[in-house]
């Protein structure tokens, strides 16, 4: 039987990424006990999104902050979110909670999930669960020789050690961006892991507008600034 708080988590749309018992190194609150990941793994997450608000208007991090902040009291936690200041360390997170490997794209690629998930929140809880210990994997690029994600970016903005933002930004802002806003990131798309969980196209473009707009607004406050 399904553990009830996980059973919670993947009734409101998200999916469980990983847990661990926290240490003081980990630099979370003094109180907490357990820490869960929770995130979008696939569309469920994104379908709920689009239901409840516009993807044309809304930002996906206002919504999320209601909903997750609804879950977290209904499950007696407390929410950290990514996108808080001062940033929370959550990929150093995810590691603790045998969440994933560092891709060679410099995302974070899952077992399961590969490319095809995100981190939203991490709930701490004021008492321990038992919960089996997330088992350990292996990375999935170790395997993968041919690496197409490394050649499939028209303007070549991943190497295998870095991410070239800049160019990738001033592509996504020229007519010969438009497959990629289209379509979603021709490098994401190249990977093979985690396929069956490819976000919807609602959903990969959306992502895509926003990382252009964000790209959109450093580019104007450059020139201005």
């Amino acid at each position: 039987m399904e553990h009830p708080v996980l059973a919670a988590i993947g009734r409101a749309g998200f999916a469980a990424l990983g847990w661990f018992a926290p240490e003081p190194r980990d630099g979370l609150p003094p109180e907490t006990r357990f820490v869960i990941l929770i995130g979008n793994a696939g569309p469920a997450m994104f379908r709920r999104f689009a239901r409840e608000r516009d993807p044309f208007h809304d930002l996906i991090d206002d919504w999320t902050r209601v909903v997750v902040g609804e879950l977290a009291r209904d499950l007696d936690a407390s929410a950290i979110y990514p996108f808080d200041r001062p940033y929370p360390p959550i990929l150093t997170w995810a590691r603790r909670g045998g969440a994933g490997h560092v891709s060679p794209l410099g995302l974070n690629i899952h077992p399961t999930y590969g490319l095809w998930h995100a981190y939203r929140a991490a709930l701490a809880f004021p008492v321990a669960f038992d919960l089996p210990e997330p088992a350990a994997s292996a990375h999935p690029c170790a395997s993968c020789k041919d690496k197409p994600c490394l050649t499939a970016c028209p303007v070549s903005a991943f190497d295998g050690s870095g991410y070239d933002v800049a160019s990738c930004g001033r592509h996504l802002l020229t007519a010969s961006g438009a497959p990629c806003m289209q379509g979603g990131c021709l490098a994401r798309l190249a990977c093979p892991v985690g396929v069956a969980h490819a976000y919807g196209m609602e959903q990969m473009q959306y992502f895509m507008r926003a990382f252009q707009a964000a790209r959109r607004r450093e580019l104007q406050q450059h020139t201005h600034g």
